[in-house]
């Protein structure tokens, strides 16, 4: 299996209202987010490529339109945690790149957050 990955950063703003009012994550914060989406095949295109990197260039306008410098408590139908955008994230690659196997968040340089069916 070939396996291929992009790294993609936005920083934007969230509030987990659900938690404790005394957690942290509780409060209006923000990340510098990363997300890195995986593409996998057993075996190459005629040009060697899982798929051209080139055409992930929309996931990019996607995240700059839509994430970059936004609050994501607006834009998320769900808790806006790592894991429910990693999964966001994934559906949205797997509906234009059948070749998505994963997608993964960090908030933190310590954190990760991976949706992988």
């Amino acid at each position: 299996m070939f396996r291929i990955r992009k790294e993609f950063h936005f920083s934007a703003s969230h509030q987990l209202a659900n938690l404790p009012a005394d957690h942290q994550c509780a409060r209006l914060h923000g990340h510098n987010y990363i997300v890195v989406i995986e593409l996998a095949a057993e075996a190459l295109d005629a040009d060697g490529f899982v798929r051209d990197y080139h055409d992930l260039k929309p996931l990019k306008s996607y995240i700059d339109d839509t994430f970059d410098h936004r609050h994501l408590n607006d834009i998320l139908d769900v808790p806006s945690t790592a894991e429910n955008m990693a999964k966001h994230f994934y559906d949205w690659c797997k509906a234009r790149w059948p070749e998505t196997s994963a997608a993964l968040v960090s908030e933190t340089p310590k954190t990760w957050a991976e949706y992988r069916p």
